[in-house]
């Protein structure tokens, strides 16, 4: 069985494509656990969430502390043998929970399984496609060193043994937007980690208000933060580590700015 949790929060423009993206994935023959931690929404997801109540395990309706406590609460109750999240604005691909089963029983030793993940925008169509070729250049070679280096596993795409996660021990909850890197960190070190191949896994929603978008800074100091404390302070990798985080931060700052000054001068 595969469990996958969805935290929402205030998500009703997105929640319901993303759940039935999920759904679709047990009506095409996957053993699904499917739980939903809404931290108390008041943006018309619970109607939503009403009307799929008959198709979750579990579904928690109560405050937390951001998206990593709501991922906490669903992973504590979660009996599959495999798991994963995925956001309420992101979405998996028709056939993927198949394809990670049947990955995962072929790699018995593996702690974590991930692939390829494309980036779109609010409406569905695919974006930053640079992006993505840079990080799946990354995925045949995939090593421990490697994913200390940079982050190149996209959290939508990555799914672990739950008793791993167990060993590895929750996610950081003090962490505001690696929280999923810092988790890909510990799973490594419970039996490593392997490429999904094959077509995407799922779609990332990149929109001004998700994590990323807004926090992107703050995203790669605290990548930088979790690789040094996994690598040590002075291993090689975390030196390479930070000046991969320079690069990718100019290059999302200027990207920002372009995207301001062409939204500054539309509304002229």
């Amino acid at each position: 069985m595969i469990s996958v949790i969805t935290p929402n929060y205030n998500g009703a423009r997105y929640l319901s494509a993303a759940m039935e993206s999920v759904l679709a994935q047990r009506r095409a023959g996957v053993d699904l656990e499917y739980i939903v931690v809404d931290g108390g929404s008041t943006d018309g997801s619970r109607a939503i969430l009403e009307r799929y109540r008959t198709e979750l395990a579990r579904l928690v309706v109560e405050p937390d502390r951001g998206p990593a406590s709501a991922i906490n609460k669903g992973l504590a109750l979660a009996r599959g043998e495999i798991v994963g999240w995925l956001n309420a604005d992101d979405l998996y691909r028709p056939g993927s929970l198949a394809r990670v089963a049947a990955a995962f029983a072929q790699r018995p030793d593996r702690a974590l399984g991930f692939g390829r993940c494309r980036i779109v925008d609010e409406n569905g169509c695919e974006i930053r496609k640079g992006i993505t070729r840079f990080k799946d250049v990354f995925h045949p070679i995939s090593c421990r060193f490697l994913i200390q280096t940079l982050n190149y596993i996209s959290q939508p795409a990555m799914f672990f043994r739950r008793s791993a996660f167990e060993r590895a021990g929750p996610l950081r909850e003090d962490l505001r937007a690696a929280f999923d890197y810092d988790l890909i960190l510990r799973l490594w070190r419970q039996g490593g980690g392997f490429r999904i191949a094959g077509p995407p896994l799922a779609d990332f929603r990149w929109h001004p208000d998700s994590i990323s978008g807004r926090g992107f800074r703050e995203q790669f100091r605290e990548e930088y933060e979790a690789a040094r404390r996994d690598a040590g302070r002075w291993a090689p990798q975390v030196w390479l580590h930070a000046g991969v985080r320079w690069g990718i931060v100019t290059i999302y700052a200027r990207m920002a700015a372009r995207r301001r000054a062409k939204s500054g001068s539309g509304g002229g």
